[in-house]
């Protein structure tokens, strides 16, 4: 009976101890599995107590990657001609209407005259429009202009002034609600 206790004892000992070892010995110790026979009741019938270690695992490189930037972000020229354009080209294909002249310049923003950065757009037999930035900076002061084909602007009109966050979305889908305002991409 005493040699049963003590050999639970050292089982206990070395549990004891296994768990009571700092974290750098239980890097520099090899991770493996312990089984330890103890025979009970005069070997009638034999426990097994496991002892398992953590598995030593690889550990991979964490490599982070950089995230790209939001279109938003992205140079005023490349947001423009690369994002802009191409989007409200397709958004007013969509709904069946032709795109004769879209472009980007820094020119003199209609009816005001002074020099800013202007998408002039010709929507085919129905209507054109002018988008002005201040500065290259689709986050600076906006106005639009509107006008039938073959005329000249006769108003200009301040655009997404109250909003914080300028998206892509939001400028596209701000233009199309001023020209259905004036009813000249569909009937409102």
């Amino acid at each position: 009976m005493e040699e049963n206790l003590d050999k639970n004892n050292e089982v206990n000992k070395e549990i004891s101890d296994n768990t009571t070892k700092s974290n750098s010995e239980e890097i520099k110790e090899p991770k493996s599995e312990k089984v330890i026979n103890m025979d009970t009741n005069n070997g009638d019938s034999a426990t097994k107590v496991v002892i398992k270690n953590e598995i030593n695992t690889p550990e991979k490189p964490i490599t982070k990657t950089k995230k790209e930037l939001p279109v938003e972000k992205k140079p005023f020229q490349e947001f423009i001609n690369m994002h802009l354009i191409p989007s409200f080209t397709e958004e007013i294909n969509q709904r069946g209407l032709e795109i004769n002249n879209i472009n980007l310049t820094k020119t003199n923003r209609p009816i005001a005259g002074d020099k800013c950065w202007v998408i002039n757009c010709e929507i085919k037999d129905t209507c054109n429009f002018w988008l002005s930035f201040e500065k290259d900076d689709i986050s600076s002061l906006k106005s639009i202009s509107l006008s039938k084909p073959n005329q000249q602007p006769s108003i200009i009109e301040s655009f997404l002034i109250d909003e914080k966050r300028i998206t892509l979305k939001l400028i596209i889908s701000r233009v199309l609600q001023r020209l259905n305002g004036q009813k000249l991409i569909g009937v409102n």
